[in-house]
């Protein structure tokens, strides 16, 4: 690492040529492989924008000038040439470095990141703010052609363009969504523009027609019209030149040369520009090239195999496998994502039932929409989804399927804690939205035979819209000769004790570890959260004291739900309701949040004796 041990801040790159520059982007590169093997994250990304990130530190001068990395997720290179390479190795980890990008790691990091097609937005604000406040420094938005399949991109390429002189927007086009590449002739004319000798003519040319009295500005725009007209007869896309831009590309994304030359010119501008780039997910790491999915996001590999080291089945596998069986039999089963095919375990169900399979790209919105259209004309929509996600679609959840009175399944993978994701993903405010939308119907299984059947009842004994909400990961443990039997809720002890604990999901697992160092207590597992079967009131009515535990936050969450119930039936019981406070969960094992927020078996233990007497 003879060149990445002397960077400790962009300035120390700015002195090296461009083959220094090429060694450092090979030393950067195995020390993120090395380092995401043992970490996990994502790695095809990120392998995929080395040479990006390290010109745009080349060219501009951070922070004054600010750059904007949508998603965050690609943003390894930049933590490591802005003073974070010797903590690099404990990217994900608790009190480590995040996995995205985090103001309060670094001044380089401008916003905290995480959910897709936001860049664009962020940075015609900070332009701006910075055209107002007259503050130097150019913004630049780097998205990747994923991310241009959200919606919020386009709202914001709509607004930007001609308005914002000191706008750059990369568009990394990595062969995932986008258009055909533009040709060999665009490349030319790309490489001609962005060349130093040609704006240098350009400059001189401009200032030489200024000083002409008569026909200066004549010739000038007459030269003005011939360059627009030779760029839309060249390119044949003038989508991002009609909103405003002046448009640069293909351009090779792993070329340094070409890229500082076109990151310059776009500096140098008075205008809006996007740079169009061309990269390899993977790149430099054989196994993330091949299956760039695959390494998407990853946890522990060998490097030698591109193996992961966990395996078994988790709760998407086992939603996959179940939906695909209920779909040989009922061809109304239609399966809808949003660019998360392999992640919530559609892939096969994607290969064998191709035209109902419909991935919509990073548009939850549209995905719950797109859903009520599939379930009014009588299909049968599954969308499944992050939790963390499907909060992007709480409008659509309302008006267009729980208003409508059609029949959406939303499979809400990763609920709950998520772990090393950190504060960005953490599935922990599903329930409170949920909870308010009428004539929704939501389950929380704990074992995997629970969301096999309770996918069944959404499909075939439900006729409105129905959540199923499912952790992260393997199932824990269930009790001895359990069986789920479709009921809406389960009692576990003697009813006729005076501590109550009541929970549901994951965190059942862990209240019923603790049940049997428990004296005097019983547990009410809800299976169905949402209504709440009034009738599970009765059996608090000799409790003394209740716990309600909540793998959630607290405020508009299941257990206020329930400590209304409490009211309303006239329950006197001390209550407790253990979930997350207002705040946002950091970055750290489930384990380790679930202790902090004392819902592991040891904290469990402890609350419910901590009021004894």
């Amino acid at each position: 690492m003879s060149y990445l041990e002397n960077i400790n801040s962009p300035k120390d790159i700015k002195k090296l040529n461009i083959d220094e520059l090429n060694a450092l982007c090979e030393e950067i590169r195995e020390l993120m492989i090395n380092t995401v093997s043992t970490t996990g994250g994502h790695l095809a990304s990120n392998l995929g924008v080395v040479e990006l990130t390290v010109a745009l530190h080349k060219v501009f001068n951070s922070p004054v000038d600010q750059i904007v990395f949508d998603v965050g997720h690609q943003c390894y290179t930049h933590k490591i040439l802005t003073g974070r390479k010797d903590s690099f190795c404990t990217l994900r980890k608790e009190g480590g470095i995040s996995g995205f990008t985090r103001p309060d790691e670094s001044e380089h990091d401008i916003f905290s990141s995480g959910h897709s097609s936001t860049s664009i937005s962020q940075a015609i604000g900070l332009a701006k703010a910075k055209t107002l406040r007259n503050e130097k420094g150019k913004v630049v938005a780097v998205i990747g052609d994923g991310a241009l399949t959200g919606g919020l991109a386009y709202e914001a390429l709509n607004n930007s363009g001609y308005e914002n002189s000191n706008l750059i927007v990369i568009l990394n086009d990595n062969n995932m969504s986008i258009s055909k590449n533009v040709g060999s002739m665009a490349k030319n004319l790309t490489t001609i523009r962005t060349s130093p000798k040609y704006n240098n003519f350009k400059s001189k040319l401009t200032r030489t027609l200024a000083k002409m009295p008569k026909f200066g500005q004549q010739i000038q725009r007459f030269l003005t019209a011939v360059n627009q007209r030779i760029r839309k007869r060249v390119y044949k896309n003038t989508f991002f030149e009609d909103l405003g831009f002046r448009y640069y590309g293909p351009i090779d994304g792993h070329d340094l040369d070409s890229l500082i030359d076109a990151l310059k010119v776009a500096k140098a501008h008075n205008h809006s520009v996007l740079i169009h780039i061309n990269t390899t997910k993977g790149r430099g790491y054989d196994f993330a090239e091949r299956d760039p999915s695959k390494f998407h996001g990853i946890g522990e590999f060998n490097i030698n195999t591109g193996e992961p080291i966990s395996s078994g089945a988790t709760f998407s596998s086992v939603f996959g496998d179940s939906l695909f069986h209920m779909a040989e039999k009922d061809t109304r089963i239609c399966a809808v994502t949003a660019a998360m095919t392999s992640g919530t375990g559609l892939s096969r169900f994607a290969d064998e039932f191709p035209k109902r399979f419909f991935d919509v790209g990073i548009a939850e919105q549209h995905a719950v929409t797109f859903s009520g259209g599939l379930a009014k004309n009588g299909c049968i929509p599954v969308f499944a989804v992050y939790s963390t996600f499907l909060q992007r679609s709480y409008d659509q959840l309302i008006h267009d399927v729980a208003m409508q009175g059609v029949k959406v399944i939303f499979a809400i993978d990763r609920a709950g804690f998520v772990g090393n994701d950190g504060e960005s993903h953490q599935g922990l405010f599903d329930t409170a939205y949920l909870m308010s939308i009428p004539d929704l119907t939501v389950y929380s299984p704990t074992y995997f035979d629970e969301l096999s059947s309770m996918l069944y009842q959404a499909v075939y004994k439900h006729d409105k819209a129905v959540a199923i909400r499912y952790p992260r990961g393997n199932q824990p443990t269930p009790p001895e000769n359990y069986t789920y039997n479709k009921e809406s809720y389960k009692i576990f002890g003697d009813e006729n004790a005076s501590r109550c604990i009541v929970t549901y999901g994951r965190e059942f697992a862990n209240c019923y570890d603790a049940l049997s160092e428990l004296e005097d207590t019983f547990i009410i597992k809800l299976n169905r959260i949402k209504p709440i079967d009034r009738e599970v009131i009765k059996y608090t009515r000799n409790a003394e004291k209740i716990f309600f535990f909540e793998e959630g936050v607290k405020t508009g969450g299941v257990g206020e739900c329930f400590a209304a119930l409490l009211e309303e039936a006239g329950i006197k019981a001390e209550f407790r309701h253990i979930a997350v406070e207002d705040e946002f969960v950091k970055q750290a094992s489930v384990c380790s949040q679930l202790k902090k927020y004392h819902l592991d078996k040891a904290s469990v233990i402890n609350e419910v004796n901590s009021v004894n007497g």
